[in-house]
């Protein structure tokens, strides 16, 4: 004989209802809610989390340890009426004393390279890059955004486009250079502040002679989402620089040039941007891809700086000969 009671009996259709309730609103307590909370935080906290400067007092061109002469100060002011401090680096072997000299020096005819930095540090740690594209008988322009090095401001996508729009204008109305040999090298981030540059001027019609993209991204939402697959990117992301849908506006050259082990950045990110730019040039110049097999995002200049230059060497040379 069994002798039974209520705590042997199946539990009721309203106890599980309760179970279930009680055990959602766990999950919820535990997981939900602070998941919610932290995109919150991110979405207020994105741009100090994209950007990050390194502000500084002065940078001098002796900070640039190139030799006397080579590395003069320059200023633009945006339309907005922000100063930007930068330097203008003449090729190796070339010094001038004033700006006189130094637009001489501009006006030989050499490329001119404007070199749109990526999200970190500012121009002074940079050299070495620079002194890659001045090895090959160039003069760059590099300015640093606002809010990085000397410069006052907060950095946005939007304001950061206005800085590329003053250095062009800059480079073009007060020196003088005509866009058919001005050059635009953005590296990461700053791959989509030049695509965005090129793809303005390319449709105002004045495009300028090529366009070099080293180690960027689709859109930073795409670079978002690969990193970060759980959190809903493409609903809070604020600056989205969505070269992919720029970049068929870019008429000029395009050279891409990207590291195989690259984490940050991953090659096919670089490769579908690629895809998407036009497959030749309106002279009829085709788009190419450099793979660099033994670099990652941050080290290019350190460990494939000859790669580099040999891509960067023969997209001029193209330049020239089309």
């Amino acid at each position: 004989m069994t002798i039974s009671s209520e705590f042997d009996q199946p539990p009721s259709e309203v106890t599980r209802r309760t179970m279930w309730k009680q055990t959602l609103r766990l999950i919820v307590l535990l997981i939900l809610i602070p998941y919610s909370v932290f995109v919150v935080v991110l979405t207020f906290l994105q741009r100090s989390l994209i950007y990050l400067p390194t502000r500084e007092a002065h940078i001098e061109p002796t900070d640039a340890g190139l030799p006397g002469g080579q590395v003069h100060n320059v200023r633009v002011e945006t339309a907005d009426g922000v100063a930007l401090h930068g330097w203008h680096v003449l090729p190796d072997g070339r010094s001038a004393a004033d700006r006189a000299e130094c637009d001489g020096e501009l006006a030989a005819g050499r490329p001119l390279v404007l070199y749109f930095s990526g999200n970190a540090a500012n121009r002074r740690y940079r050299v070495r890059e620079f002194q890659a594209l001045t090895s090959l008988g160039c003069d760059v322009f590099v300015f640093d955004y606002r809010g990085y090095g000397e410069n006052r401001g907060s950095p946005n996508e939007e304001s950061l486009a206005t800085d590329a729009r003053a250095v062009w204008d800059y480079a073009t109305q007060q020196r003088k250079v005509t866009p058919q040999r001005i050059v635009l090298y953005g590296e990461s981030l700053g791959g989509g502040v030049a695509v965005r540059l090129a793809a303005e001027v390319c449709e105002a019609g004045t495009p300028p002679a090529g366009i070099i993209l080293r180690s960027t991204f689709p859109s930073l939402v795409d670079a978002g989402t690969y990193h970060y697959p759980w959190l809903p990117v493409r609903s809070f992301i604020v600056d989205r620089f969505p070269s992919v849908d720029r970049i068929s506006a870019v008429t000029c050259p395009i050279l891409q040039v990207h590291g195989m082990r690259d984490k940050i950045m991953p090659i096919e990110l670089g490769r579908r941007l690629f895809d998407a730019a036009p497959n030749q040039s309106s002279a009829g110049i085709p788009k190419r891809f450099v793979e660099l097999p033994t670099a990652g995002h941050n080290d290019v200049i350190l460990v494939a700086e000859e790669d580099l230059r040999r891509a960067v060497r023969e997209f001029l040379e193209s330049l020239r000969s089309g």
